[in-house]
């Protein structure tokens, strides 16, 4: 038997998260999560190629408090099988041999369970590598899930066991500490975004979220391509400071990011002139803000940066990078999407839009070589056993506010 946090299925609970996530986040994360600190059987591998591992630390990832809040997506209910272990950021030991990875290597795991992992032949995406757009993650001798952490029967880094399979292992070098590992998985995520981005040299950028997401994809956007102006978009004072050093050129509070992108590109600011229904004028001074409600509602550049990259998820980040873009530009989706903008600007300036899910192909090498000397130290704020995690969760869903940028559970601590 082993401990560990279970995200289970509960209606109600489900229901009264959705209602007030937004305003008590509290509640959503703690008495009304659909979450509980369970004792369950340890899992077992369920084929050839599996092995047992025990976490060392497990990140807390956007996509966990979006699932716990009920603000995700009901599209990926049926990605997943519960009760599961959440915790996909996971450095771990191997606790037995793990194809030619022996027992006792420390390892990040990368959490896509592809046809390699359900024992079934490769579909189209993964016999080309793609194993991030598998098209079977629903199926095989493994419950539905599209990654460890959504799968019923792997577990995940919030539990002290859980089991991987050798497609997902990657040792980790002797010299780099766990809580530089524990930023390889989101890391590799971010050299798959700065790829799918395809900045053309000098080409102007604009991230919108200075969270773990957009900071490590700015990281590599700034190694890895030839861009050329770097603009973010940060709510808070610790995400500033920490957007420079990771490569920005520019960083500014949401309610200046349109602005300031108009005067370095030499755009033209527009204004919606009439209310939701049609009915009459939107007053100027709703119109230039973040007030503006319904479709269309909200200022908008003719011209913009070249590339833009959404790092939240939300409706008013998508928004900010959907009417900040160039005709004909790149508009890069990053964040796990909770609701939907007002898609006008693809249509009427014909942006190319773009999804960038987990990573792969030698993702986690080039994350490993850039951790080596990325500023990473104190990234990861706050490491909590699982007993605390009310206060974890309550950590991580203000952690920008708190400036931290990663908290992380320790399965193995029972003080």
């Amino acid at each position: 038997m082993m401990r560990a946090l279970e995200v289970f299925a509960s209606t109600s609970r489900y229901a009264a998260a959705r209602a007030v996530g937004g305003s008590v986040p509290g509640l959503a994360l703690g008495a009304m999560a659909p979450l509980r600190l369970v004792t369950r059987e340890r899992p077992e591998p369920p084929g050839p190629g599996w092995a047992i591992a025990r976490p060392r630390l497990s990140g807390i990832c956007g996509s966990d408090l979006g699932i716990i809040t009920g603000t995700t997506s009901l599209y990926f209910s049926a990605l997943s099988s519960m009760p599961f272990v959440p915790g996909h950021e996971v450095v771990a030991d191997l606790l037995t041999d793990c194809g030619d990875v022996p027992r006792g290597t420390r390892v990040v795991i990368d959490p896509v369970l592809p046809c390699a992992a359900r024992g079934l032949d490769p579909c189209g995406p993964c016999s080309r590598a793609e194993t991030n757009r598998c098209d079977r993650v629903t199926v095989g001798h493994l419950a539905p899930g599209l990654q460890t952490g959504f799968c019923a029967e792997t577990g995940g880094g919030w539990g002290e066991q859980m089991v991987v399979h050798a497609s997902q292992v990657r040792a980790v070098p002797d010299d780099l500490p766990d809580e530089r590992a524990v930023l390889l998985e989101p890391l590799a995520c971010a050299v798959h975004t700065a790829r799918r981005a395809a900045v053309a040299p000098g080409d102007s950028v604009l991230v919108s979220g200075a969270g773990s997401v957009g900071l490590l994809a700015v990281l590599a956007l700034r190694r890895l391509t030839e861009a050329g102006r770097i603009t973010v978009v940060a709510k808070h004072d610790a995400q500033v400071r920490l957007a420079r050093a990771f490569g920005a050129d520019d960083v500014v509070r949401p309610s200046s990011a349109m602005s300031l992108v108009r005067r370095a590109t030499r755009a033209m600011r527009v204004s919606s002139t009439r209310s939701e229904d049609g009915s009459g004028a939107v007053p100027a001074v709703l119109a230039r803000s973040s007030l503006g409600k319904g479709a269309g509602a909200g200022p908008f550049l003719l011209g913009g940066v070249d590339v833009a990259l959404d790092a939240v998820g939300s409706a008013a980040s998508q928004d900010t990078v959907l009417r900040s873009t160039r005709a004909g530009g790149r508009v890069v989706l990053s964040g796990m999407p909770s609701k939907g903008a007002d898609l006008s600007p693809v249509w009427f300036r014909e942006l190319e839009v773009v999804g960038t899910y987990a990573s792969r192909g030698d993702a986690f090498e080039v994350a490993t070589r850039l951790a080596a000397d990325a500023p990473l130290d104190g990234l990861v704020g706050g490491r909590y056993p699982l007993h605390r995690w009310r206060e974890a969760l309550d950590h991580a869903g203000s952690a920008g506010r708190l400036g931290t940028v990663k908290v992380t559970f320790d399965a193995r601590d029972r003080s």
